[in-house]
């Protein structure tokens, strides 16, 4: 149970990824106070939990409505993870969170707590991709309580990441964010794989 926790948060978590979304959210609320800021980043972590925790109930569900098989995301799913994971090696937002437009738009607005900071830069098509997946490998209660767990959990500490960061905007380097996009990165490219891997068994050709 311990490793499926520790696997089920760190896969979440690399996948919510709210370090590499830093940048964009100082440079977004530059004209804001750190209240405000923090203010912000709560709204947006409540809306990523609501968010990831509806499609964590649904996602089977709309499979079994559209005739898609498990197996069948997973590649696809594991194919979305693999080209996030490569641009967060390489230290670069990718277009999978939000694009430049988007970005561009969030500059402009006075409140940019639900769009773009909660959706899509926290629950993105990444994050939701991940939790759709990781719902099909909870099948009893208490695998299914850490898992709904650790969606919440993932969403408490991305608000204390962007409420530090709002709080020490000036101390902040690019380095040690660099340093961690890529170890998140690593680790999102190994749960792609895995992902595909497992649905390849699936069919029987390994």
């Amino acid at each position: 149970m311990l490793e499926y926790a520790l696997l089920t948060f760190g896969s979440l978590f690399a996948s919510v990824d709210p370090i590499t979304a830093l940048p964009a959210f100082l440079a977004m609320t530059s004209g804001d106070t750190p209240q405000q800021r923090r203010r912000m980043a709560k709204t947006a972590c409540l809306v990523c939990w609501l968010v990831l925790t509806g499609f964590a109930l649904l996602g089977l569900s709309i499979f079994k409505i559209f005739g898609i098989t498990l197996p069948a995301f997973q590649i696809a799913g594991g194919l979305v993870l693999l080209l996030t994971a490569l641009d967060m090696l390489r230290a670069r937002r990718s277009p999978l969170k939000e694009t430049a437009e988007e970005t561009e738009e969030g500059m402009s607005k006075e409140d940019i707590a639900i769009t773009p900071l909660a959706i899509p830069m926290l629950s993105g098509p990444g994050a939701i991709t991940t939790v759709i997946l990781l719902s099909g490998h909870a099948p009893d209660w208490p695998r299914r309580l850490i898992f709904y767990g650790s969606i919440a959990l993932v969403s408490a500490v991305s608000y204390v990441v962007l409420s530090a960061a709002a709080s020490t905007a000036k101390t902040l380097g690019h380095t040690p964010l660099n340093i961690m996009s890529r170890l998140m990165g690593l680790l999102l490219a190994a749960l792609g794989v895995q992902f595909i891997i497992t649905a390849i068994k699936s069919f029987g050709l390994v």
